[in-house]
């Protein structure tokens, strides 16, 4: 189907006011259809030894591979498979014990009825998310959740529109009560997604990207002001570090350190290491999380922190480069 004309932009922006109103009335309008097969389902994923196969045709199956999606990154293991499929050897996925949320608002599809029986004869527990509790699939079904709309958002009140919204809202609370059950933090979803943001701030610690060794620009205190600077060249940090005999860190001298003693003015060659440097340095520990010395750059304004050990002592250098490399800031 092509368009003839342009389309009336009043009529396209009173269309989309008219559906957020409809899916917004659907999503209030869930919790009130909430009860025993709510909390039944989730306890039934909760005790689950096996894993949570979810289910669906159509629109409802591209809702259900995004609910097993969520249940997965949350705590509870989880995969979708195709009904159609299933009839045709995915079926095998299906292991006694796990648990099957099946989806769909009428709960008449053919591919899912087809496989009722055999999931049966398996002894999971099957859940229904329906929208028909008189259906084919309810009747089956151990514990039945809810997903029942007034009206979809399609003009025509054909196209799966405010029901889908209320399956992917039920999905995402499904999740939320079983990570809440089953105390998932922060560090587990981390652990669930080390590629992402939240995963390098909250498994990658100070140790993993500081600079260690010879490739700290470390200083004595008698040490000359021109030697200072060749060192500060040579190891490219930015700054020295000055140490005592027994390795622990005295203080710091910077870049911006340089500029301001520059605007001064006086002969910079009769200086000494000590007499330059800021006596406490702002510091940090190796397991420290990386983030945590991100967020001590930004508050104290500064572009990089030394890494001491429980005595004091210099364990390596840490600076906003490193930071912005590794994708923590």
């Amino acid at each position: 189907m092509t368009l003839s004309r342009p389309i009336d932009p009043q009529r396209a922006l009173q269309l989309a006011a008219e559906t957020f109103e409809i899916e917004a009335r659907a999503l209030l309008g869930l919790a009130a259809r909430q009860g025993e097969g709510f909390t039944g389902a989730v306890q039934a994923m909760l005790d689950c030894r096996g894993r949570v196969i979810v289910m669906g045709m159509g629109k409802s199956g591209h809702v259900g591979r995004k609910i097993a999606a969520t249940l997965a990154s949350t705590g509870t293991p989880a995969f979708f498979v195709h009904p159609a499929e299933a009839s045709h050897g995915d079926l095998g996925m299906v292991q006694p014990g796990d648990v099957v949320l099946a989806i769909s608002n009428s709960g008449e599809s053919d591919e899912l009825a087809a496989i009722l029986p055999a999931l049966r004869r398996l002894g999971i527990t099957l859940v229904a998310m329906t929208g028909k509790p008189e259906s084919t699939l309810a009747q089956h079904a151990d514990l039945i959740v809810s997903s029942a709309v007034a009206e979809e958002a399609c003009p025509l009140n054909l196209a799966p529109t405010a029901s889908t919204t209320a399956q992917m809202a039920l999905g995402d609370a499904l999740a939320v009560a079983l990570l809440d059950a089953r105390g998932f933090g922060e560090a587990d979803f981390a652990r669930s997604h080390p590629g992402g943001a939240l995963g390098r701030k909250l498994l990658v610690h100070v140790g993993e990207l500081m600079v260690r060794g010879d490739d700290l620009p470390t200083v004595a205190a008698d040490t000359p002001f021109t030697g200072m600077m060749r060192t500060m060249s040579a190891k490219g940090l930015g700054a020295a570090l000055l140490v005592d005999a027994d390795g622990r860190l005295q203080g710091i001298f910077t870049d911006g350190d340089l500029r301001r003693l520059i605007e001064r003015g006086g002969d910079l060659r009769t200086l000494r290491a000590a007499e330059v440097m800021h006596p406490r340095p702002k510091t940090i520990r190796a397991e420290a999380l990386a983030v945590e010395a991100a967020e001590l750059m930004e508050q104290h304004r500064i572009t990089a922190v030394a890494v001491v050990d429980a005595d004091g002592r210099l364990a390596g250098m840490l600076t906003i480069g490193h930071l912005m490399r590794a994708k923590v800031v």
